[in-house]
């Protein structure tokens, strides 16, 4: 929705597009904010940003087999204290789905 709004402010103007699409014009701002300054970040979504080269870096050290639980288990045997369900993807996620889990392991093939 932002690329949307970022394409057409400049005919349209932000905050007709935000009433036709029926969000709050704070919305955009505030994600434009984020952008730019990763600080006002949600605390969960800064600590997955920390999160995310220690986690790939197992993944990797362990040839991008790991699966979920293994990668989870491996990172607390090296004292990264890292929830489970920050390394699952997430189903209702909808946005970005290269990110929506750290890892995103696909159904197993046979």
């Amino acid at each position: 929705m932002v690329k949307y709004i970022d394409d057409h402010k400049g005919r349209f103007g932000v905050e007709p597009i935000c009433r036709q699409l029926q969000i709050a014009p704070s919305t955009y701002y505030e994600h434009k904010l984020r952008q730019r300054d990763p600080s006002r970040l949600p605390a969960r979504a800064q600590r997955d940003m920390k999160l995310r080269p220690e986690i790939h870096r197992v993944w990797h050290e362990n040839f991008c087999v790991y699966g979920v639980r293994k990668t989870w288990k491996q990172l607390n045997r090296e004292h990264v204290r890292v929830a489970k369900c920050t390394l699952e993807p997430r189903r209702d996620s909808r946005r970005r789905p290269q990110t929506d889990g750290i890892i995103d392991i696909g159904p197993y093939s046979s």
